[in-house]
């Protein structure tokens, strides 16, 4: 089997551009690069609520080692 050449290439983007149209599929584009944007947003988000765990942990043990103390 061999690759498609340029020729077979062309035709499936007039098909493609013939059915959906050039509206569509910049609107599509555009929902996919929302849609990565949101997901590097959330990557982001799941960081801080380690430091937020983190630092409850190191409000325990501080709590603990006060109570030792008294």
């Amino acid at each position: 089997m061999h690759a498609p050449g340029i020729w077979g290439i062309l035709i499936v983007a007039v098909v493609v551009v013939l059915l959906f149209g050039r509206g569509k599929i910049s609107g599509m584009m555009g929902e996919v690069a929302s849609g990565i944007k949101a997901f590097q947003r959330g990557m982001k988000d799941e960081d801080k609520p380690a430091e937020r765990i983190e630092t409850a942990t190191q409000v325990e043990a501080r709590e603990t080692e006060k109570s030792k103390d008294a």
